[in-house]
């Protein structure tokens, strides 16, 4: 990710230890203070090509290198600070963190224990780190979650990240270089932490072939000549919320100065700089009435990374305003009656750690996406889903790879797919070599499996009926809400697979000539990664006076009352008469032997018709129904008068059938 959104919403120390510079150095370490990071780089690799490195020199190289997000050069500088006497112990954390960052797991893991060993005070969080090395071993193990491409045609040789869909593309933060405004004509400035242009916001066109045109500096109400984006733009595509930065000066002058100078202005360690939000409305082809967020507060902390709900009534954003959780924090604020936003609540410690937080973002379902370099993951920023809203969410599942890799991967974002797949956008470091991000699309793989089985019913006369496998049934799925389907036909075993997306609920639909049309809505289990949902079908022929025994539609002695267990096998034929609009049905009851001739046809009756007004209850048709009573005169059994039969042989007579009319 570019290092200035990995220290976005922070204030690092980027500082050095009180151990006496070098007089060869100085440019170095001038450069290095005034956070020139990329120029003080070359300097110091200029210094130490033909002289052994001070520890000052080596540790200021090593953080340079850190904060410039080059992960490889920082394990190496980290490597020679910490064999260096009277190292201090956090460089053993950032040796840690790059070895993570570098996919290094087992290596990285020592390095957090010794770091635990070295300063108790911050056991809990080394320990939890050498934890989330080992699990991230693991979730290497897990199948690929996703198809990742790095979109090469818009990517530059520079930091291209955070797309939202835009128009016919999307509109994505780079720091490129480009004419900022026409009527000023000034250049976007360099930026001295990684001695590349002023971010911007560019808009790129997508083609029908999914080509894209050429990246273009998007509307001048938009971009400052200082940094700006990244951006989210609302589902009605009317306003569009985006971060821009302030500079403040400090109340205290001894607070420490946040390296991210979003001004042109040099830094002084008077000044800090400060992250708002602001919206924009959508005028035709242009954007006007650029608004401040109600709860910016420059001067005391930053707020940034909008997200907008599906339904556009809660904004959520990420601040280090005190008293969070950990070093940033998502939280929300809730659209009033006004049009004004309340006051931001923090999101909970579901999604908040003690970490870093950030870059949330939704799919159109309302999953909300945020990453965080504290859940378990494989290092740098991670992304994770969960579902809820305001402050009640489940717990963050990590979407595994390739969407998140040993690197920093952020800023995800979703468009419509065809057939409902989950396609979109995300932002990340892993190909890079000087810590520079790029823009990549992805398409979700399934992540669960529907097992669906199709069985014929076959009733077997005087016993219950059996089911038997039934091939080349017809199977739709569809998502809920949608009307993108997967068709497929069941094997010769009465067996199919479906691809599915955890947390999801499907319609699905079987059918075969000759038989009713059966369905079932299918609610996908969110708790396991890759676990399997199972489903059965149960079709019977459709033809004049099929008769059908029902199953599990019993009644309790002397009673016509529907039971709980009668109303959902009932619910299951109320959702059969609806697939099947065209048939109707005569519902049969009837009773066992016991009692009389004349009590026992009464008694049917009335649990045939109880039965019939179950169904029209549940909005089928009365003109679609009839019912009728029989009392013991079809006994299922040998259990006539007389005969001693025990109570669940009693009980199968207690019955009721639906014969095709």
């Amino acid at each position: 990710m570019h290092n200035i959104y990995k220290s976005l919403l922070l204030s690092f120390f980027a500082g050095s230890l009180a151990l006496g510079g070098c007089q060869t150095t100085r440019k170095a370490d001038r450069l290095y203070e005034n956070f020139d990071y990329s120029l003080a780089i070359e300097e110091y690799q200029e210094v130490f090509s033909d002289k052994e490195p001070t520890l000052q020199g080596a540790q200021r190289l090593a953080d340079a290198y850190r904060l410039t997000g080059r992960t490889n050069e920082t394990e190496q500088w980290y490597a020679k600070v910490v064999a260096m006497p009277e190292s201090d112990p956090i460089n053993t954390y950032y040796y840690a963190e790059a070895l993570r960052s570098n996919g290094k797991y087992f290596e990285a893991k020592t390095q957090y224990q010794d770091y635990a060993r070295k300063v108790p005070a911050e056991a809990a969080r080394a320990n939890a780190k050498a934890q989330a090395s080992d699990a991230a071993l693991k979730l290497l193990e897990e199948p690929a979650s996703a198809i990742v491409v790095n979109e090469t045609q818009i990517n530059s040789g520079n930091a291209d990240f955070s797309p939202t869909v835009y128009d016919q593309g999307i509109l994505f933060t780079s720091d490129r270089g480009g004419n900022v405004s026409s009527d000023k004509d000034v250049d976007a400035g360099t930026y001295g932490w990684t001695g590349r242009p002023y971010l911007q916001m560019f808009y790129a066109q997508r083609n029908a072939d999914s080509t894209w045109q050429m990246p273009a500096i998007a509307s001048n109400t938009l971009n400052s000549v200082y940094h700006d984006g990244p951006a989210v733009l609302d589902s009605a595509n009317t306003t569009l919320y985006f971060t821009r930065t302030h500079m403040v000066e400090k109340k205290q002058k001894d607070v420490n100065v946040d390296p991210t100078s979003w001004v042109k202005k040099p830094l002084s360690s008077d000044y800090v700089n400060r992250l708002e939000i602001f919206s924009a409305r959508r005028d035709g082809t242009n954007w006007t009435e650029v608004t401040p967020f109600t709860h910016n507060k420059v001067e005391e902390y930053s707020v940034g990374h909008p997200a907008i709900s599906p339904d556009g009534q809660v904004l959520y954003f990420v601040s280090d305003k005190p008293g969070g959780y950990g070093e940033t924090d998502i939280y929300y604020a809730e659209l009033q009656a006004d049009g004004t936003w309340g006051q931001p609540m923090n999101a909970g410690n579901m999604v908040n750690t003690v970490g870093k937080e950030m870059f949330p973002g939704f799919d159109q379902n309302g999953t909300l996406y945020f990453s965080s370099d504290t859940h378990p993951g494989f290092g740098g920023l991670d992304v994770f889903k969960v579902k809820g809203s305001r402050a009640t969410w489940s717990k963050p599942e990590n979407l595994r790879a390739p969407v998140n890799s040993p690197k920093d991967d952020f800023g995800m974002v979703f468009m419509r797919g065809a057939n409902n797949a989950q396609v979109g956008y995300l932002s990340s470091n892993r190909d890079s070599n000087n810590g520079t991000d790029d823009i990549y699309s992805f398409k979700l793989l399934s992540n669960a499996v529907l097992f669906v089985t199709t069985l014929e019913r076959v009733q077997v006369k005087g016993k219950r009926a059996i089911n038997q496998p039934l091939a080349d049934v017809r199977l739709k799925l569809t998502p809920k809400e949608t009307q993108d389907s997967v068709v497929a036909f069941s094997d010769r075993n009465g067996e199919y697979k479906f691809g599915v997306q955890k947390g999801t609920t499907y319609d699905l639909v079987g059918d075969k000539f000759g038989y009713l049309t059966q369905s079932a809505l299918v609610a996908i289990d969110t708790v396991k990664l890759a676990d399997t949902t199972r489903v059965t079908l149960i079709f019977d022929k459709s033809q004049k006076n099929q008769v059908i025994a029902i199953e599990n539609i019993y009644y309790d002695l002397d009673k016509w009352n529907i039971r709980p267990d009668a109303a959902k096998e009932l619910d299951k034929l109320v959702r059969m008469l609806k697939d099947n609009p065209s048939i109707k049905i005569e519902l049969g009851s009837h009773t066992d032997s016991r009692e009389g001739h004349g009590y026992n046809q009464v008694l049917s009756e009335r649990r045939a018709q109880s039965a019939v007004e179950y169904l029209v209850s549940q909005g089928i048709a009365r003109n679609r129904l009839t019912w009728k009573g029989y009392g013991e005169t079809v006994l299922i059994n040998g259990c006539a008068d007389g005969v001693e039969c025990t109570e669940d042989q009693h009980q199968l007579n207690r019955r009721t059938e639906i014969k095709i009319k």
